[in-house]
């Protein structure tokens, strides 16, 4: 699965929020025959199903997962007996227990149920959608825990059996799922037609697909794979940038792996309505419609590389996740950081000038930010709840997971690992896993210590920083590597402590051609030396930046670096060389002003990634750092940082130019206009924002939202209701609708956020954006205060208006509170009003507002210092 589209998705999923616990191991399937029969009028669905199973041991009962299912009769037969089972249903452990008269022994055994379910509102199971002309569809969504609201099943990972689906039908609908389409007859009854789909694969019941309803597709193939790109009625052109992704992607996968593809077609489609970024359904993938069907002469850079990695990362699913699935969810990051490490991967080798290896560093460098907070977790993680179980599909399984696997891929070698992971997929093919075999697979190919290195990164929370001391002497350099746990939280991390890593690290001595400059060590110890030959003016201890830990240096050791960066530094290792100084920054290593000057020192670097790792960090302090006294000078300092290159660029695109340059100048415009408030730029981006409303085919849609969301900044009520109105008008397409959307909670007028707010829990707005939208106001310094106060005075309304939703990515949004009075709020609300999906975020979000207050003590008078120092009077 693949979560986020901006802020619009977020890292949680709907979640059962009833205790659960494991199935009893009585009997495990084999095949399930289902027929599903969905009713509009009535918004619920009638379902028949045959198991065939296989019996363990005697036993008088078989207990099934189910959730909000009526059952109706239940037959049980076995070895030529057949008996009527009695339901008991437990809604808090979702189960179903069939008892029966007379103990069946080992061995087959069939079970027929019919069946009545809902067609929810709550995007979750076999759920209910609309159009935006209200027609309306079912699709599943059944990952984690929410298969058994589409038929009672064995619904664990680990229950792996094929699925024989057939679909009852409006005539006129379209039935689609995870395999081909065997037989379309009419009936029962004129209105009806009857769908019938081939045997599936082996796979788990949370892989099962369905959808039916008005749908229209574009085909195409690759390799000999038919491929179909699916959406509701009028989005066919707007699918054909997809299947070309789709195509380039299969034939790149089938190509690195030893596997091809390993079901007989692919459907993917987008759908309106729907909870995640998108689900790798086995064969048949969906998607939020913005996140696979665009405009492609249209859309904006972002929205193209958004689109393409989406498309990539489920499709590495089909292989990591479906083809072999983890044994339980405490391994999900067997799927999901599998199809991380992956998905640029595909992209990349399609698209190289996107530059997206670069991409993933700075997702490393995110993902350490998380694994610096005392709540984060094992990327190993023990779960048993629904509510535990979601908790699981956040930046821990998806970021870290692939940064380690990357960092793991340079240490062994790019060949080399790919030899472990085919052995791998081969040995579990259609079948399930642990982390213990795949690192085991890769130690045998190998022949290097993969089942003791991993442990230490996947089994143990946190990552190290690793502390180098260089000392020349007879023409060498020794230099002492250290480790220890880094934490955001100063004393704790000043404390220390005793965990202990292996870590691959290669080190990159300045001033030395090639290869005599650097030496890869595994640090296994908390201190070891290493000799190289010759004595350069520095050391950096991430050399490639493929390493998943921090680097401490001191302030004397940063301004070394920095003098070189731009000449002996590559772009990768420059952004990781940023992000470790914020690090030592934020834990009182180095002070603010190392940092700006060190980006300072990168002014006339053009690399796209270099300088949004620079922007990024000015934005934060813009927002949480800068006093009132200190900001016009700050502004100044911002403005000659930035002037520069936004005068090289322009706001207007120019022939021939590559797609990273057209990314720059929208990030640079938006980082000078909002951390440097420059006026010139802020009155072009109103000046754009006008032109657009007038015709939003005219302004570049990859400036387009710089251009809105500045232009909000200082935006007056006439403004926002000319952007209300284009919101809602029908020929806008989805990238405007959001960039429309995503506008409202930009502005600085309390009145005009107060509205925005109150439009969020209107029926106007889908369910699935309903909280996205409150915590992008939450997110916004102007209106942080202003949404938590409206959060809490709506709460019992939020939880009824999101259909379902649970409420994490509000209890995410506080992480954006830097004052203690407010953190006490949060914390004392929360206590009260609980939110099982959310447990370790809301530590987290505490934990990041404790920083937060922290840092702005610490940093605040130095930046001031530092500002008085440089001087700011020069700025205009």
């Amino acid at each position: 699965m693949k979560r986020g589209f901006l802020s619009f998705a977020f890292f949680m999923l709907l979640a059962g929020l009833a205790l659960a616990q494991r199935l009893p191991e009585l009997a495990v399937p084999e095949n399930y025959q289902l027929t599903f029969a969905p009713d509009f009028e009535r918004d619920n669905f009638t379902g028949d199903e045959t198991i065939q199973v296989r019996v363990l041991k005697p036993t008088a009962e078989i207990v099934l997962n189910a959730a909000e299912i009526e059952f109706g009769e239940v037959i049980v037969s076995s070895g030529g007996d057949t008996q009527v089972a009695k339901v008991t249903l437990d809604a808090t452990k979702e189960m179903a227990t069939l008892a029966l008269e007379h103990v069946i022994g080992p061995g087959a055994a069939t079970v027929h149920i019919k069946y009545l379910g809902i067609l929810n509102d709550e995007l979750r199971g076999l759920y209910l959608g609309k159009d935006k002309d209200g027609r309306k569809y079912a699709v599943t969504q059944l990952e984690a825990t929410d298969a058994r609201r589409a038929f009672p099943s064995f619904d664990e990972p680990e229950y792996k059996a094929t699925f024989d689906l057939t679909v009852i039908a409006d005539r006129g609908h379209v039935a689609i799922s995870n395999a081909k389409v065997l037989s379309d007859a009419p009936g029962p009854g004129e209105a009806k037609h009857t769908v019938k789909f081939a045997t599936t694969a082996k796979m788990s019941s949370y892989l099962v697909a369905l959808a039916v309803g008005h749908f229209e597709c574009v085909e195409g193939e690759a390799d000999g794979i038919p491929i179909r790109v699916w959406g509701t009625p009028g989005t066919k052109p707007d699918a054909t940038y997809a299947l070309e992704v789709a195509e380039r992607c299969m034939k790149y996968f089938n190509r690195y792996f030893s596997i091809k593809y390993p079901f007989e077609k692919l459907d993917m489609i987008g759908l309106p309505d729907f909870s995640a970024g998108a689900m790798e359904n086995t064969g048949f993938i969906t998607y939020r419609e913005v996140l696979l069907l665009l405009d492609d002469k249209k859309a904006s850079v972002g929205l193209h590389q958004t689109v393409a990695v989406v498309i990539a990362h489920e499709m590495a699913h089909q292989w990591f996740g479906d083809l072999v699935t983890m044994k339980w969810w405490d391994d999900v990051w067997l799927n999901e950081g599998f199809a991380t490490w992956m998905e640029n991967k595909a992209v990349g080798a399609w698209k190289p000038e996107w530059h997206l290896e670069l991409d993933d560093v700075q997702q490393t460098m995110a993902t350490l930010n998380v694994d610096a907070l005392q709540s984060t977790r094992p990327i190993h993680q023990a779960a048993e709840t629904p509510a535990q179980i979601q908790e699981l599909f956040d930046g821990i399984a998806y970021g870290k997971a692939a940064s380690v696997l990357r960092m793991l891929e340079a240490y062994l070698g790019p060949e080399v690992f790919r030899a472990g992971v085919d052995e791998y997929l081969k040995q579990h093919s259609y079948g399930n896993a642990t982390a213990d075999d795949f690192w085991k697979a890769l130690a045998v190919v190998s022949k290097k210590p993969v089942d003791r290195v991993m442990p230490t990164f996947v089994k143990q929370p946190g990552a190290p920083m690793v502390g180098l001391q260089t000392q020349c002497s007879s023409g060498s350099s020794t230099t002492t590597l250290s480790q220890k746990r880094y934490f955001f939280d100063r004393v704790v991390f000043q404390a220390g402590n005793d965990e202990l890593w292996q870590v691959p690290a290669c080190m990159k001595e300045g001033g030395l051609a090639g290869d005599r400059g650097q030496k890869c060590v595994l640090l296994t110890k908390k201190e070891e030396s290493i000799t190289v030959p010759g004595c350069g003016p520095w050391v950096m201890a991430n050399a490639g930046a493929q390493g998943y830990y921090r680097t401490g240096y001191s302030s004397e050791a940063i301004r070394a670096i920095g003098r070189d960066a731009e000449r002996d530094l590559s772009p990768a290792e420059r952004i990781v060389l940023l992000s470790d100084s914020w690090a030592s920054v934020s834990v009182g290593e180095q002070q603010i002003g190392d940092y700006l000057a060190l980006a300072e020192g990168l002014q006339n670097d053009r690399t796209r990634a270099v300088l949004e790792e620079v922007m990024a960090q000015l934005e934060y302090i813009s927002d949480h750092l800068v006093t009132d006294a200190d900001r016009e000078g700050y502004e100044q300092w911002v403005r000659r940082l930035l002037r520069p290159v936004a005068r090289e660029l322009g706001w207007q695109p120019k022939a021939g130019e590559s797609d990273e340059t057209r990314t720059l100048r929208s990030q640079v415009m938006h980082a000078l206009g909002y951390a440097g408030r420059d006026p010139e730029v802020l009155a072009e981006a109103r000046n754009l924002t006008e032109q657009s409303l007038e015709d939003p085919g005219s302004v570049d849609h990859t400036v387009a939202f710089t251009a809105f969301t500045l232009a909000a900044l200082n935006g007056d009520a006439a403004l926002y209701d000319k952007v209300m109105t284009h919101l809602h008008k029908r020929d806008a397409s989805l990238e405007e609708y959001y960039l429309y959307f995503k506008a409202l909670a930009q502005f600085s007028d309390p009145n005009l956020l107060q509205r925005t707010l109150e439009y969020a829990i209107s029926p106007s707005v889908r369910s699935q954006d309903i909280l996205s939208l409150i915590a992008s106001v939450m997110e916004n310094p102007r209106g942080t205060k202003l949404a938590w106060d409206f959060v809490r005075k709506h709460w019992p309304d939020l939880e009824k208006v999101s259909g379902g939703f649970t409420s994490g990515e509000v209890v995410a949004a506080t992480s954006s509170i830097c004052d203690a009075s407010t953190r006490d709020e949060v914390e004392g609300f929360f206590a009260v009003h609980k939110v099982p999906t959310a447990e370790r975020t809301l530590k987290q979000s505490v934990e990041k507002m404790n920083y937060c207050v922290d840092l702005k003590s610490q940093q605040t008078g130095r930046l001031s210092s530092w500002l008085e120092h440089r001087g700011g009077a020069s700025g205009r």
